[in-house]
């Protein structure tokens, strides 16, 4: 492997302002998981019973057995936990988001009214709620298109957003090349939107949370008392609209269940937070099809450049100049190990100077030899490359009296005679008395000494040059 397929980069250290519409410092979203009736379950036509996410403590799934105290807790999330979610996000004029499990909505048609009644969006959250990461592709790709057709038919319209939950490697590939999705939010790796290129096209995605959920209640290392879950939603938000204050406008979600949060013990945590962030101004409870909208309009997708997907001939031509007449670093940097992180200067820079450090010292020397005179011979001759004419130009090399182009020709020959290699220094860095300063200053330095000295000039200037170049 020598294309790192995971993306470190993102936004860097300046992610764009979201710009939310009324100038919000923060969009905190909520989403309402419905998957009672969705769950594993044996009358589903799975092996086993369910075992994830229910007060029971260390469930296990049960082959061929229904278990009937775990579907009862299930059981409560539609029968009583999502009508009291209900009740809350309606009084308090707030529209959310439901990742619908399409089978267990096609079970619960009452919710489901009372969900478009409020104008809710009813995003998809898969066919089954179950664990995709065993599924073959070619097997969850029909769940995903089954997850559709169902959907639509139960809801009256085709879901806008994807949520699968326990997802596979495969599936926001998959789930892109339906082409039907506004946005796919199975990541949990920023705290905006961002658009990715898969399966050949621009795609949403809006990130997730397990962190601000309510499953922590029912996992280890989690939420032990509504007290806790209600200060890390504090928390959370107080960082983020501090942020956004600070023209950096970010995204909360709350994930919750209806079986989990649904519970009398657990609502009023919920509701505190409710009533703490309506006690703040510019703070706006999208659902996450809003979110969508309004990225897409804002924000929208912008051409890339892609240096881990080009090809060799493209990667060193482009790149081939960076280090002076050294094509040698740029082809070498193609076998690097590259990824979505190195589309940047930092990125493609780190791996050119990786096989500049990497070189052998005759190697490394030859570089420093490529590079020509200051003010030389060269430079008279109108035989620098385009980047090192432009380069001694922006210090005033190429307009020096007779007196200036006398003084820097001793210091070239002193130097090296004395060193072996042509002085390098990163001119555009300095202006030309600066100039002189270094080059009188370096001739007294050793050898050693100024051999890494110059190597280090070398790497400033291509990143100089990289900085030009993109």
């Amino acid at each position: 492997m020598n294309r790192y397929p995971r993306d470190f980069q993102g936004y860097g250290p300046t992610p764009p302002d979201a710009q939310w519409p009324g100038g919000a410092r923060i969009a905190v979203q909520f989403v309402v998981n419905y998957e009672e009736g969705g769950e594993n379950n044996i009358l589903h036509g799975d092996a086993a019973s369910e075992a994830f996410l229910s007060e029971i403590v260390g469930a296990a799934p049960w082959p061929g057995q229904r278990h009937w105290n775990m579907e009862s807790i299930y059981d409560y999330g539609a029968r009583a936990g999502f009508w009291r979610l209900h009740r809350l996000f309606t009084g308090a004029d707030i529209r959310v988001t439901v990742y619908g499990v399409a089978s267990a909505l096609a079970r619960s048609p009452e919710q489901v009214e009372a969900m478009k009644d409020a104008n809710w969006e009813i995003a998809s959250h898969g066919l089954k709620w179950i664990d995709y990461k065993d599924h073959s592709a070619e097997a969850e790709s029909a769940d995903i298109a089954e997850a559709i057709r169902l959907h639509s038919e139960v809801v009256g319209a085709a879901p806008r957003g994807w949520y699968t939950g326990r997802s596979s490697i495969n599936t926001v590939a998959l789930a892109a090349e339906t082409g039907v999705f506004d946005y796919i939010s199975d990541t949990y790796d920023d705290d905006l939107p961002y658009w990715t290129q898969v399966a050949g096209r621009d795609q949403l995605i809006i990130p997730y949370t397990l962190d601000c959920n309510d499953m922590r209640f029912a996992t280890p290392q989690g939420f032990n008392s509504g007290d806790q879950f209600y200060a890390y939603l504090r928390d959370t938000f107080d960082a983020l609209y501090a942020e956004g204050s600070e023209g950096c406008a970010k995204m909360m979600s709350v994930g919750l269940h209806c079986r989990l949060v649904g519970r009398p013990g657990r609502i009023k945590a919920l509701k505190r937070f409710i009533d703490y962030i309506k006690g703040f101004e510019g703070v706006w409870t999208p659902r996450r099809i809003d979110i969508a909208d309004h990225w897409r309009t804002t924000h929208p997708p912008m051409p890339k450049l892609r240096i881990d997907l080009m090809d060799r001939s493209s990667f060193v031509t482009k790149f081939g100049g960076v280090f002076e007449h050294s094509a040698w670093i740029a082809e070498g940097a193609f076998d690097l190990e590259l990824g979505q992180a190195h589309n940047s200067v930092a990125g493609i820079h780190n791996a050119l100077a990786r096989k500049f450090r990497s070189a052998s010292h005759a190697d490394r020397l030859g570089v420093l030899m490529a590079h020509p005179d200051l003010a030389g011979k060269l430079a008279a001759a109108k035989r620098l490359t385009a980047e090192s004419t432009a380069e001694q130009g922006s210090a005033g090399l190429d307009a020096l009296t007779d007196t200036e182009r006398a003084r820097f020709s001793d210091l070239n020959a002193a130097y090296v005679a004395k060193h072996g290699f042509p002085f390098i220094i990163a001119v555009k860095d300095h202006d030309k008395a600066s100039i002189l300063r270094h080059f009188e200053a370096r001739i007294a330095n050793d050898t050693k000494t100024e051999f890494v000295t110059a190597c280090a000039q070398v790497e400033r200037i291509a990143r100089l040059r990289l900085e030009a170049m993109l």
